[in-house]
């Protein structure tokens, strides 16, 4: 009888730690991002911007552009320009390039950075290449806008920003109807 009962007592124990897990999984995307913006890690940006601001013209802030290819990623991948002098509050533009060298279709998805991570929350992208996953044919070449704002607010010792974005290839995740274009 003892055994029966340290069996039962056993599989709920162990009903109990799956459960725990589970749920705790499901908490650790909101945990993530209370603690990139606690610590200010990650460079996530503000997002989409959705309102309008003045232009602060007396005001010039630097902004870099960075491209970079993830491990196995075989794209030529690049901003048009390495910089751009931007006043807060005004809508820019950078288009970068992508070229897939390749023989193969492939699929592409760009994860954003901003640095210093303080101001990210001062960086707004109305429109991002990187909403979307970029699919490029054989030898295909294209060139990828991100238009943004550089929030009026963001503090007066940050005269200087870097947009950086790393290149992923996500070709082996697509359906294989997706990758050969049908």
């Amino acid at each position: 009888m003892s055994d029966n009962t340290d069996t039962s007592r056993l599989v709920r124990r162990l009903l109990l730690v799956a459960v725990a897990m589970f749920g705790f999984g499901f908490a650790l995307v909101p945990l993530y991002d209370v603690m990139c913006q606690a610590f200010g890690i990650n460079g996530k940006t503000a997002g989409a911007w959705q309102g309008r601001q003045a232009v602060d013209a007396g005001r010039a802030v630097r902004v870099q552009f960075l491209a970079t290819n993830a491990a196995g990623m075989t794209w030529e991948f690049a901003p048009q320009q390495d910089e751009l002098v931007v006043h807060p509050g005004a809508v820019n533009q950078m288009l970068f390039v992508a070229h897939n060298p390749t023989q193969q279709p492939m699929t592409a998805q760009a994860v954003p950075s901003v640095a210093p991570s303080k101001a990210a929350a001062f960086f707004h992208k109305t429109e991002c290449f990187c909403f979307t996953q970029q699919v490029l044919q054989p030898g295909e070449r294209i060139e990828m806008p991100v238009r943004f704002i550089v929030d009026r607010d963001l503090p007066a010792d940050v005269q200087h920003l870097t947009l950086g974005y790393t290149l992923f290839d996500i070709t082996a995740r697509q359906p294989a109807v997706a990758r050969n274009g049908g």
